[in-house]
């Protein structure tokens, strides 16, 4: 698994866990939510999310034209 699949993954998670939150336990959850998109808009325009940082560390290797198998 790549870092760029990883983070995709990882937002994905937690929207859907913030949206479960916040229909089970209290609508406060949704915070999560919006910080999560703005995240991922921020890091559209920067190509930079703390969480990228994070999945490095736990040893995911940035994709590359050689690992998805381009020409």
């Amino acid at each position: 698994m790549t870092v760029e699949r990883g983070l995709r993954l990882m937002a994905g998670v937690m929207l859907l866990l913030s949206l479960a939150l916040a229909h089970f336990v209290s609508l406060y959850w949704l915070w999560l939510t919006a910080f999560v998109g703005l995240n991922l808009l921020q890091s559209a325009f920067t190509n930079w999310c703390p969480a990228m940082a994070i999945l490095r560390a736990m040893g995911l290797k940035d994709a590359n034209c050689r690992s998805c198998h381009c020409d």
